[in-house]
């Protein structure tokens, strides 16, 4: 591990600003020889990307990914400003920890670090004290050397107690020793392992890391002290409301109790989260006002400019989704685009504007007409589609009309939004600042709404049936999204109570944010997993290591080949991958190849129109068939491996001689461009590709698992079908079984595997692939910090235990 010395700190600086403080900790570290002078300026350039404020007077500025050659070695300094030094906003710094990061020897003392975050007496302590020592041993050790920092948190009341949950102090037996001690005036403290936490903060209660069946000490000091001690020790000894330990995780989020009897709708979850807002009622006109036009000409054209508005409108909304989402869940969009050329809809829209309908009429009565058509239609999927062109109908008339939009009339303060439903394009439209929840009398929990809110991080629960409807607006309620239910009266004490775990759950989320930089060890220690991210553009690396993401575990390379007339030269794609490698600096960059079929349109390939896309000419397949395309890919990323660390993957592997045929023809690149070996891997998302894993694993250097497809083809059911979206479950036992045989046939080989898939990005599915032996989880940046935290926070028994228990 890492070590701090008296020369690497410096106590009671005067600084200015928060450029003078980071020039000044830079200084520290080019004086110990860590790093040269011109990392400074890195670090400097780092904060315009990100703050790197942590919370409780502590700041950890470093500098970015790319300019990791100038630090000679890894190495910490510490700069001290009793007066603090404002860094974002209200936030000021009184520690500075300036790190130059170029392996991983400091991640123990980022993990110390977080003690002091849940300590902010301590912390305050750190920012006065006048001995190195006590912060040295803080870093070192996670607690203060001198035994006068802690003396005055306790007082003579204490007594040792043995947590008897199995799953140690957690989330939830941690809020019923917080809810306990802030009944008393008291200062209660906990301590374990030289470690020491404030009883009345969850944080703070966290960061001790407490396992099952460990022992604690109980201080209190203050007129009380007897009376907290002996309420916190009964409520230890039995067990601090914990029912199904075996079945507990440490990160879980605590679940709210109102206390009292509260009239509540409940429904189902949608998106986690817990909010407390007044309501708002979102009604929609139904119909448009008939209006009549006297300039035909001019009328068409204003509809035409607002079909290629629409157009423009779902291209960049499909863009966004990829890039937060995926593509498949941005899909929606570009149906809705193809939706939009239907000639029979525009015709008709223009026939009755020559007929002498405004262009506003004469869309909407198309839209009723075609609507009314699939509606009548005795077939689930085909009817489904009568949502869509309703939504692109709202779009059009909205372009058309900006006074139909009904989010025109939301109010200016936040609100628990209430709909009968939302629009895809309606909740992408949101703002989050306004809309801090999402309540809807039908919808699913999986269909595109659902999906949205959750890339918007908006709490929403759906299908609360039709008495959401008759709610007043303004009326203040209490959203539970997590247990999906809207508590649509309150009181005085119910909201004091709300309130709490509202900051509570914010505090949480801050946690995890503030520790991502972690690696994601077990709370045993007897396992980790690495955390990646998916990425679809070169764009994306930097925000995915702000993150916390350790590399890039999966690389859409589509985004080289979209939108374009012609395919990406050879030096395109080399420019754009070499712009990833060097900003990576080392970390792992998994590139997959040419995942596309009969579902995109693509200009330059001709490709035939396919009845089932997913189930023909995509992915490895298409590369096998376009070859001079598949080559020219292989070239470029042949050449990008003479620059730095790349793997390759093939997409949709059903059978080992796809494989074969793709890794020959890969070599004969390789030999051509004369680069070294490249790791070569299959992706696992067809059933035939898990129950062969045995056979493929001789041949493949890794695995990757894509869950999403893997689910789909498992289940027999079209997760673009929104009838069938709900249903699509990658944790059912048949889809994790496949993925339990290629992760045996995996290690039997000696071969790594990762997940790429959307449950990778889920904590609590993440537990049980890591149950289940993956070694690595690709996600969406926005997952990284809590599959992280719930990670670090869940033993390797646990993991196996809940892994057991899912395959069943």
């Amino acid at each position: 591990m890492l070590t701090i010395t008296k020369q690497e700190i410096e106590l009671n600086a005067h600084v200015s600003s928060k450029e003078e403080a980071i020039r000044a900790v830079g200084a520290i570290l080019v004086n110990a020889g860590y790093i040269d002078p011109a990392y400074i300026e890195s670090m400097l350039g780092r904060e315009t990307q990100a703050n790197t404020f942590l919370g409780c007077g502590v700041a950890i500025p470093h500098g970015m990914p790319k300019d990791r050659g100038l630090i000679h070695k890894t190495g910490v300094a510490v700069l001290q400003v009793p007066s603090g030094v404002t860094w974002s906003g209200t936030d000021k710094a009184t520690l500075v920890v300036g790190i130059a990061a170029q392996s991983d020897e400091h991640l123990q003392i980022l993990a110390n670090l977080t003690g002091v975050l849940g300590d902010p007496k301590l912390a305050a302590r750190l920012s006065e004290t006048g001995n190195v020592d006590d912060i040295i041993h803080t870093l070192m050790n996670g607690v203060p050397s001198d035994d006068t920092l802690i003396k005055p948190l306790i007082g003579e009341a204490s007594h040792n107690v043995t947590i008897i949950n199995s799953t140690g102090l957690h989330a939830r037996p941690g809020t019923v020793i917080v809810r306990i001690a802030q009944k008393y005036e008291s200062e209660i403290r906990i301590a374990f392992d030289s470690k020491i936490a404030d009883a009345k903060s969850l944080a703070s209660i966290l960061s001790l890391g407490v396992p099952g069946n460990s022992t604690v000490r109980v201080f209190a000091a203050g007129s009380d002290q007897a009376e907290a001690i002996t309420d916190l020790v009964a409520a230890i000894d039995a067990g601090l409301e914990e029912e199904d330990e075996a079945e507990t995780t440490a990160h879980s989020a605590p679940k709210w109790e109102s206390g009292e009897e509260l009239s509540r709708i409940t429904g189902v979850q949608a998106s986690p989260g817990f909010v407390i807002a007044p309501v708002f009622q979102l009604r929609r006109t139904g119909s448009v006002a008939l209006q009549t036009n006297t300039e035909s000409v001019s009328e068409i054209a204003r509809f035409n400019s607002a079909l290629d508005n629409a157009r423009a409108e779902l291209r960049e909304m499909q863009k966004t989704v990829t890039e937060s989402i995926g593509k498949h869940e941005a899909a929606i969009f570009a149906a809705q685009e193809a939706l939009l050329e239907d000639p029979e809809l525009t015709d008709q829209t223009r026939l009755r504007i020559d007929q002498g309908d405004s262009a506003e009429t004469a869309w909407a009565r198309a839209i009723a007409t075609k609507v009314a058509e699939l509606s009548a239609i005795q077939n689930e999927l085909i009817a489904a589609r009568a949502a869509d062109f309703q939504d692109i109908g709202q779009r059009v008339l909205r372009l058309l009309n900006p006074a139909t939009d009904p989010l025109n009339s939301l109010p200016d303060y936040p609100i628990i939004l209430l709909a009968d439903d939302l629009m895809p394009s309606e909740t992408a439209r949101l703002d989050t600042a306004i809309v801090v929840g999402i309540c809807t009398s039908g919808g699913g929990p999986r269909a595109h709404t659902a999906i949205i809110a959750r890339s918007l991080d908006i709490p929403a629960v759906v299908a609360m049936g039709d008495a959401l409807l008759n709610i007043a607006n303004d009326s203040r309620c209490i959203l539970d999204a997590d247990a999906g239910c809207l508590y649509t009266t309150t009181t005085e004490d119910a909201l004091l109570s709300a309130q709490k775990h509202e900051r509570l759950v914010v505090a949480m989320k801050q946690t995890d944010y503030n520790t991502r930089f972690l690696p994601a060890y077990t709370s045993d220690g007897n396992g980790r997993v690495e955390i990646l991210a998916n990425i679809g553009k070169a764009s994306d690396v930097d925000d995915a290591l702000s993150s916390g993401a350790e590399g890039v575990g999966l690389l859409r390379t589509e985004f080289l080949f979209l939108e374009r007339t012609v395919a990406p030269t050879e030096n395109e794609q080399y420019d754009a991958l070499v712009g990833m490698i060097r900003t990576l600096d080392g970390l792992p960059l998994i590139v997959r190849t040419l995942d596309i079929g009969g579902d995109k349109v693509v200009p330059y390939l001709d490709l035939p129109h396919e009845d089932n896309p997913f189930l023909g000419i995509r992915g490895i397949r298409l590369c096998l068939r376009h070859t001079d395309l598949f080559h020219t890919q292989l070239r470029a990323i042949y050449r990008a491996s003479l620059v730095g660390p790349i793997k390759i993957m093939f997409p949709m592997i059903a059978t080992i001689e796809e494989f074969l045929q793709a890794k020959e023809l890969a070599e004969k690149v390789r030999i051509e461009v004369g680069a070294g070996q490249v790791d070569i891997g299959a992706m696992i998302e067809t059933p035939a590709a898990a129950v062969t894993a045995d056979m493929l694993a001789t041949e493949v250097d890794f695995f990757s698992i894509g869950t999403n497809d893997l689910a789909q083809y498992t289940l027999a059911m079209d997760r673009m079908n929104p009838e069938l979206a709900a249903c699509i479950d990658p944790l059912a036992p048949s889809v994790l079984r496949l993925i339990d045989i290629t992760v045996r046939a995996a290690k039997k080989a000696g071969k790594p595997v990762g997940v790429c898939g959307g449950i990778a990005g889920d904590p609590d599915a993440a537990v049980i692939l890591m149950g289940l032996g993956v070694d690595e989880l690709s996600m969406t940046r926005s997952s990284i910090p809590g599959v992280k935290a719930k990670i670090r926070a869940t033993s390797m028994e646990q993991a196996r235990r809940k892994a057991e228990s899912a395959l069943r």
